[in-house]
């Protein structure tokens, strides 16, 4: 049964873009319809629908467009969308989202690889994307998250002040917001927990997402551990599907159906009908047949008696 009262944390949903770009298979847009609708009735308010990037590079990224444009029929959903740069904003502005994520990346030598950019020059781009959102669409809100905020598989150790500095810099160019990608899965709680304090000194309110793997299996306890230190948003991904392709041996965000879970049992509120969640599986092993599928909670069930949160007060933890 879904929550009717207001949720404490806000699940963010990745899967049909992190999810979808990490596998070898092209899942048919069609396919992308059915199981988007799945996760909006399942009480999902914002997903991440894709990214607008060629498809020469990303073919799992294909369609991205028309996934926006059925999205947007789904009542109350906020409609997000990765660009990598002015050109696939201009796509993303044109198709309709309301929200747009701009990978910035901690790791001089991650964001060489990933969007053949310098740090310095993603911030200009940054800039550039929030001048046309001005202009164009003022009302759509721009995420500039700091992947690899964590560790890098290229580069190794990130200082953390080179995160701090960074987002501070994307806030400064006009980016609602700023969060924190485990990108590569190397992150620990009590970094996670140091690291988001830092950056909230920094830059406030601004302060945006947990973005977490389980490459090691620290996912839920490093989502625990930002939500400790005032982390409200969280971004996962239904079966765990997810990596990053330019970042070797980066694998598995978090478990959407694991984290609402925990956060339920917890008595935090998430809105989201864990049932039905559960039952968005089936369009996504459909879509992708014979790609693996993870979490717990969906292969032990739901404890005998389990009642989900029903007060916007969290249990102590």
């Amino acid at each position: 049964m879904r929550n009717t009262k207001t949720p404490a944390v806000l699940i963010s949903e990745v899967g049909p873009r992190d999810g979808l770009q990490s596998v070898d298979a092209v899942m048919a847009t069609a396919d992308k319809f059915k199981w988007i609708t799945a996760l909006h009735a399942a009480g999902l308010r914002e997903i991440e629908v894709g990214s607008f990037v060629p498809a020469k590079l990303l073919p799992q990224m294909a369609g991205t467009a028309d996934v926006v444009r059925h999205a947007l029929t789904l009542p109350g959903l906020t409609v997000m969308a990765l660009v990598p740069n002015l050109r696939g904003a201009q796509a993303a502005l044109a198709a309709g989202v309301h929200k747009l994520t701009i990978p910035v990346s901690a790791s001089a030598a991650h964001s060489l690889a990933n969007v053949r950019k310098t740090r310095e020059e993603m911030v200009a781009e940054v800039r550039n994307i929030v001048a046309l959102r001005n202009e164009i669409a003022p009302s759509v809100k721009i995420e500039a998250n700091m992947s690899t905020a964590f560790g890098c598989t290229i580069q190794g150790e990130v200082k953390e002040d080179d995160v701090v500095w960074l987002a501070t810099q994307v806030i400064a160019a006009g980016a609602d917001e700023s969060g924190l990608s485990d990108t590569t899965g190397m992150a620990n709680p009590a970094q996670v927990r140091r690291l988001f304090n830092k950056v909230r000194a920094a830059i406030g309110d601004k302060t945006g997402a947990a973005h977490m793997h389980n490459t090691r299996g620290l996912g839920l306890a490093n989502c625990l551990a930002a939500y400790d230190v005032g982390v409200r948003t969280f971004d996962a991904s239904l079966g765990g599907l997810g990596g990053c392709p330019y970042a070797p041996g980066a694998s598995g965000n978090v478990v959407t159906e694991d984290l609402v879970f925990m956060f339920e049992a917890m008595g935090v509120p998430t809105g989201i009908d864990i049932g039905k969640l559960i039952a968005a599986r089936a369009p996504l092993i459909a879509g992708l047949p014979g790609e693996p599928v993870y979490g717990m909670t969906p292969e032990a069930g739901l404890p005998k008696g389990f009642v989900p949160a029903r007060s916007t007060e969290a249990a102590d933890v």
